[in-house]
């Protein structure tokens, strides 16, 4: 019989890291679900926003068999019980031993819940294929998870294909225009070069450069600058060492004359390139240098082998027009505490309105009856 332990300190979280990794590596899962993903977050955000650690550990004798990585924030005096570093991963999941039962992860999750410590439940950025989604419906006595109405996109560039020349000959006739002008353009203010960076190379000027960009564009639309664009914040750089570390990363740099114009801090998995973050030089915006670098690594992805590029959560605009295959990513939701079963009624009851107020908008109007019918009658 399993035995469960729920982690909430730094310091057993730093414990348990060998037994995690192993895990971890033994069951090839991404990096999302890792132990160093999740340290590098926590010591990024400790004791910020009122989070608390809230990981559910299974252990058979000295092995570890499952982690359910979760953690709680205060939202509008709400304790929301979320996936730990939600705030820094595109897709989330609980991490289980390859042998263990069907039951074992809704065991997890009654165990949380009878611990407490939350008001609201809410786990979302699930894969179809999410072993998370045993959670809906199981006769765990846990608290009871529905299919909440959230929902995000999530794009992808499908291979195999035999080289990135065939892929890039298969583009629209425009698109590869597009691609060639943007290239000139930036060769014109200078020498331009498209290169992957060597691994092992310092990372510390390019990442100063890249979150500056960024910062200043999300200011510019009027967007918050989250986590890894915070002024102090070292979440990023914190992020990107993880993936060094584990030899994942691979960043890609659009340049010209020496100085970045993009760049885009990505990952490999799995026969997967994992397109993490971008940004680009606004000086370069009619170039559209971030779709020139996209295009760059799309062609080296597929030249070196790796049958997806997977350009993770988000609905922007270029990611429809250039993936081949969309999966929806889900949500569960569910209520502990009475402040959370109004929060959750509310959310539920404002959806229903929105889709009634949405079908009243869409809906023909009735035909207007003539005055002379109306007389007739």
């Amino acid at each position: 019989m399993e035995r469960f332990e729920i982690v909430g300190t730094a310091e057993r979280l730093r414990a348990v890291g060998p037994a995690w990794t192993g895990l971890w590596k033994a069951r090839g899962a991404l990096v999302f679900q890792s132990h160093a993903w999740i340290s590098a977050w926590w010591d990024s955000v400790r004791d910020g926003g009122g989070r608390r650690l809230a990981i559910v550990l299974a252990w058979r004798g000295a092995d570890l068999v499952g982690v359910l990585p979760l953690a709680t924030v205060r939202r509008r005096g709400l304790r929301v019980l979320e996936w730990a570093a939600k705030d820094c991963s595109d897709f989330a999941d609980a991490l289980l031993a390859p042998d263990m039962g069907a039951d074992l992860l809704p065991r997890m999750w009654a165990h949380l819940s009878g611990a407490g410590g939350f008001d609201l439940a809410y786990l979302s950025h699930l894969r179809p294929e999410a072993r998370a989604g045993a959670l809906v419906g199981a006769p765990s006595g846990g608290v009871r998870l529905r299919p909440n109405h959230r929902t995000e996109q999530n794009w992808r560039v499908c291979g195999p294909f035999p080289s990135g020349k065939a892929w890039f000959d298969g583009q629209p006739k425009k698109m590869r225009q597009n691609h060639r002008r943007g290239q000139k353009f930036i060769a014109e203010r200078g020498p331009m070069t498209s290169r992957l960076l060597a691994p092992g190379a310092d990372l510390d000027d390019l990442i100063g450069w890249f979150i500056a960009r960024k910062r200043a564009w999300l200011t510019a639309n009027g967007l918050p600058p989250g986590l890894f664009y915070a002024e102090g914040s070292g979440a990023l750089a914190a992020m990107v060492r993880v993936l060094d570390e584990a030899g994942l990363l691979r960043v890609f740099v659009l340049e010209c004359d020496g100085a970045p114009v993009a760049a885009s801090i990505n990952f490999v998995q799995g026969g997967t390139l994992m397109a993490f973050v971008t940004t680009y030089d606004p000086d370069f915006e009619r170039a559209s240098p971030g779709l020139v670098l996209m295009i760059d690594y799309i062609v080296w992805a597929f030249d070196h082998g790796l049958h997806t590029v997977d350009f993770l959560c988000g609905d922007e605009g270029f990611k429809g027009r250039f993936g081949t295959q969309c999966l929806t990513l889900g949500s569960l939701m569910g209520a502990r505490t009475l402040p959370g079963v109004a929060a959750h009624l509310l959310d539920r009851g404002g959806r229903g309105l929105s889709r009634r107020l949405a079908a009243r908008r869409t809906a023909p109007a009735e035909p207007r009856t003539r005055p002379s019918e109306d007389a007739a009658a």
